[in-house]
């Protein structure tokens, strides 16, 4: 939790500061700023290779999916953008409601207070989440062309609802029935969304490059020109990563995920290429393509601009899977008691955007 980055008071002077800095950081990033700077040349280390040390938030507003009010749109005009900018400063009072992933627009865009994903036991405020910066376009998915994850395969829905079914039925039987983000164990990785722990610091020698997530602090040893693979069998949490140069985009590919895996829903097939390529001496633009065909009928690619930032990583103190989870389960046991009916837990859906399920 970055509560470092939210101790300023919060006024109306300040609600206007914020709104004209959206503004000004999303009109420029929406354009490719090396023209501004013609003079400017990618740093390389001593090696050689571009230097892309450092750490980097993903504070982006832009919506991982394009809302329906965007349909056909690719990019906000100038005066669309400045009336959502507008929005956003209304939609971000620190009092109501955290807004997270594509939420924050969708508040905007259909000018209402944020909805709870957690009405049972409530939710953090916004105070707790970053300042985001948006650029004019529509979505972060440009690969299919419409700005949508494409849609979930038949095994997949059933597979997926099968899980959510079950997790209405037994919430918390013991544990193991909780996600595990919230037995504290990972959020997976790449972790792409914004606003909430969304920084990555990267580290780079000669053979190796190490990707460190803020979110339950996972680092990933990345070992460049290594093209062996691991055996079938073999499976980790956050897969197997190998990367290599082309030109000066740094590729990462990445397969052999455990089935215990959750990136919004995926398989044991699945495997995410990145290409990280600075794009001027503020942005590092990654790309991320998630190829899975026993979840979505075809690859999609997202493209995410991340921000040079002074601010250190700093640790995930996460404590749900210590007295939390102590509490989890007793309350688990005291609605088993009140013979309480079960309900879906709207936070298992938030994860698998587009999965409906006929119950």
């Amino acid at each position: 939790m970055r509560k470092h980055e939210q101790s300023r008071a919060v006024t109306k002077v300040g609600a206007m500061v914020l709104l004209l800095g959206l503004v000004a950081v999303g009109t420029a990033t929406g354009a490719n700023n090396n023209a501004a700077d013609a003079d400017w040349k990618i740093p390389r280390t001593a090696y050689g290779h571009p230097d892309l040390q450092g750490v980097w938030e993903n504070n982006n507003g832009t919506p991982l999916q394009r809302p329906a009010a965007w349909t056909g749109k690719e990019r906000l005009t100038d005066e669309e953008f400045q009336e959502l900018m507008a929005a956003v400063a209304e939609a971000t009072d620190p009092g109501a409601d955290a807004l997270f992933g594509d939420q924050l627009v969708l508040a905007a865009i259909e000018r209402t207070k944020a909805t709870s994903y957690d009405p049972t036991t409530g939710n953090y405020n916004q105070f707790w989440i970053a300042d985001r910066y948006f650029t004019k376009r529509t979505s972060l998915v440009v690969d299919p062309p419409d700005g949508l994850i494409p849609p979930f395969t038949e095994p997949a829905k059933k597979r997926l609802c099968k899980r959510v079914k079950h997790l209405m039925e037994h919430p918390a039987d013991s544990w193991l029935d909780r996600p595990i983000p919230e037995r504290c164990i990972s959020y997976g990785a790449p972790f792409i969304f914004p606003g909430y722990n969304g920084y990555h610091q990267i580290f780079q020698t000669p053979d190796n490059v190490v990707i460190h997530q803020e979110m339950i602090h996972d680092a990933r040893v990345i070992r460049l020109g290594d093209e062996s693979v691991l055996a079938e069998g073999v499976r980790l949490w956050n897969g197997d990563s190998r990367g290599h140069w082309d030109g000066d985009t740094l590729v990462v590919e990445t397969s052999n995920y455990s089935e215990k895996n959750d990136f919004m829903g995926s398989s044991e097939q699945l495997t995410i290429t990145e290409r990280f390529t600075l794009t001027d001496p503020e942005t590092l633009e990654w790309e991320v393509t998630v190829n899975d065909p026993g979840t979505w009928t075809k690859p999609w690619t997202a493209s995410i601009p991340l921000k040079r930032t002074e601010d250190a990583i700093y640790e995930y103190a996460c404590h749900e899977g210590n007295y939390g989870m102590e509490g989890m389960l007793a309350g688990a046991r005291a609605e088993e008691a009140a013979n309480k009916p079960k309900q879906l837990d709207p936070g298992v859906v938030f994860r698998y955007p587009g999965l409906a399920c006929d119950f």
